[in-house]
């Protein structure tokens, strides 16, 4: 090859290289994915407490239910028509367990109102397994609950109610107690 011939391919070779095409490259992680490495959704039962009057009303049955169970676990036998719940609510609790979670790796959970609570503002969400689908506990949710909604009211009956106040977020509120089989 001629002296002229090699420095025309090295001129492409350089040039080619250093000015990006018009074609937008791509990451492989984005492209591409492994067999059977996906993220995994979690849920559990549990009860917020500390509502100061905004909880589930009396005739919830499953909450006052809730609520003498946990007290009979903890050893104080009360009767569930004897618990008032006014500053109990029960909620679902969910979270996502992504792939490669370890465990003690904290993941966010979001608390959603399943009785008739007009708010859970201010409450705390009590410890609460989270289960996947095979029945496994996966992780262990608790902690105060940031709310990105509000719900006024008056004496008159009226009231404004923005954005969703019965739902809530605890961010890093999960420990990851087992990890998912690769």
């Amino acid at each position: 090859m001629s002296g002229r011939f090699k420095f025309i391919i090295l001129i492409i070779f350089v040039f080619g290289f250093t000015f990006p095409s018009p074609v937008m490259a791509a990451r492989i992680k984005d492209i591409s994915s492994i067999k059977g490495i996906r993220p995994n959704q979690l849920f559990g039962y549990g009860l917020v407490i500390g509502l100061n009057g905004s909880g589930d009303k009396g005739g919830t049955s499953f909450t006052t239910q809730g609520l003498s169970n946990m007290l009979e676990h903890m050893g104080i036998h009360v009767s569930a028509n004897d618990v008032k719940v006014n500053n109990v609510a029960a909620v679902m609790v969910s979270a996502t367990l992504p792939p490669f979670a370890r465990i003690g790796s904290k993941i966010d959970v979001i608390v959603s109102s399943i009785g008739d609570a007009k708010s859970l503002q201010g409450g705390t969400l009590l410890l609460t397994p989270l289960k996947g689908v095979d029945g496994r506990i996966y992780a262990l949710a608790q902690g105060p609950i940031s709310v990105g909604g509000f719900s006024v009211g008056g004496a008159a009956g009226g009231g404004v109610t923005k954005n969703h106040p019965t739902v809530g977020r605890i961010s890093g509120g999960a420990t990851v107690e087992r990890e998912l089989p690769v």
